[in-house]
């Protein structure tokens, strides 16, 4: 303990102070349950924001700050390491590996994963804009998904420029694809009847009045304006990460993987993940219009939504957790306790078989959400759980939500509950390490 105690700054245990080199912050750590308030923004200096680079080149649900991930690999990982994520997401864990040089492996049930991961990944392009924007123009080539409610997400106006902007992605390299993907996604949204402004399809007042004005508009000029100006975007962060100098790894990357019935190949050194929410899981749902326009299939979307916790029936386990049962007790609806049963033996199957090879340590970032209003301690639960699987609680950091992207509303008022919404405040980094 003393030995951990030296590489944290302003570390209280009890009555014992300890100073380290670096204070970015004052921490202090509670005897009973070894919380430590941390906040992770101000840790890592090379990394100066959560949008900084290539972490912030598409609006993701419930986005792992980058900080957090390099927080833990500089203090705990050491060279050679391999680290896993299951719960992929944006593909965050992985593009933090790359800059302190370690491998990697990223699963995720949702296909964008790769698409982020790759784009984020490139070199520092050869390309420019306006040449892209001008055999855009010209291309002769067509795309239009396979979507049954194509018509009612996209005004027929929109659908011929926009085919004919998708036809040449997909006839282009790898390299141009890699440019124009994520900026033609964004372009593609904002050019629907969908709200961009939240994280799921939604057609809003305010986005039947954006397309109604676009349409009185010159909007193919807007379009390929838009579209020029997110690809300068794009760049300008693709340079922005090569400048923290990532290095060249090993990885892989595995979508539409089902974490509750994979296991891993090999071993890996760490696990470190940021597990779905509690009561927000629509990952696969606020991407479904991206899907549709990267060729996937309507029934495989469909399939994979059905998949998501706590959507995806799944079998019962024997949890080790007194808190799991004292706040089960304080759920009143039967619906609301379906979805706290599946999320916990969801998850928790998941972390004690995977952990089964993972050897030195695990990272599970959660936060305290709430059902009604009831705060649920998932990381206190994950804690008393996983100590029945080989695995010692060193700390829990405690960090402060700066900002919040997911299902924004203005309400004050939970449209669940009827009582005034107070979300989550703080997220949890649990530290686990296996016993020896």
């Amino acid at each position: 303990m003393q030995e951990l105690l030296k590489k944290k700054p302003q570390l209280t245990f009890g009555f014992i102070d300890v100073e380290s080199e670096r204070t970015p912050v004052d921490l202090t750590i509670s005897r009973l349950d070894r919380k430590v308030n941390m906040l992770f923004r101000d840790t890592i200096p090379e990394i100066p924001s959560t949008t900084y680079g290539t972490f912030a080149i598409f609006k993701y649900p419930a986005k792992f700050i980058p900080q957090v991930i390099a927080y833990a690999l500089k203090e705990y990982a050491k060279s050679g390491m391999k680290i896993f994520d299951p719960f992929g997401g944006y593909s965050s864990v992985g593009l933090v590996s790359r800059v302190y040089g370690y491998d990697y492996e990223l699963w995720d049930l949702n296909p964008i994963l790769k698409v982020i991961h790759d784009s984020a990944i490139i070199k520092n392009p050869k390309v420019n804009p306006l040449d892209l924007i001008d055999e855009i123009k010209k291309s002769e080539a067509k795309f239009l998904p396979n979507w049954s409610n194509l018509n009612y997400w996209f005004p027929d106006d929109f659908l011929s420029v926009l085919s004919q902007a998708w036809g040449f992605i997909y006839s282009s390299p790898d390299e141009i694809k890699q440019v124009l993907l994520i900026p033609l996604l964004k372009t593609t949204r904002y050019f629907s009847f969908s709200d961009e402004k939240v994280h799921k399809l939604y057609s809003s007042k305010f986005s039947k009045e954006k397309v109604k004005s676009l349409l009185k508009r010159d909007w193919k000029t807007v379009f390929y304006d838009m579209l020029k100006k997110e690809i300068c975007t794009l760049i300008k962060k693709v340079y922005e990460y090569n400048h923290l100098k990532p290095k060249s790894v090993k990885y892989k990357i595995k979508t539409g993987i089902d974490v509750l019935n994979t296991e891993l190949d090999d071993e890996v050194n760490i696990l470190i993940t940021s597990p779905p929410y509690l009561q927000a899981q629509e990952y696969i749902r606020s991407t479904k219009l991206e899907l549709f326009w990267l060729g996937y299939d309507e029934n495989y979307i469909k399939e994979l939504s059905k998949k998501e916790i706590p959507y995806n029936p799944v079998d019962e386990i024997k949890i080790y957790s007194e808190k799991y049962f004292h706040f089960r007790k304080e759920i009143k609806e039967s619906h609301l306790i379906q979805l706290y049963d599946r999320y916990f033996h969801a998850i928790l199957n998941a972390f004690s078989k995977l952990g089964e090879k993972v050897t030195d340590y695990m990272f599970i970032f959660v936060g305290p959400a709430k059902i009604r209003t009831t705060s649920i301690p998932i990381d206190d639960i994950i804690v008393e759980h996983l100590r029945e699987f080989g695995w010692e609680h060193e700390l829990t950091y405690v960090d402060q939500i700066v900002s919040r992207v997911m299902f924004e509303s203005k309400s004050r008022i939970n449209p669940a509950s009827g009582l005034e919404d107070s979300r989550i405040k703080t997220e949890h980094l649990v530290v686990l390490k296996r016993k020896r």
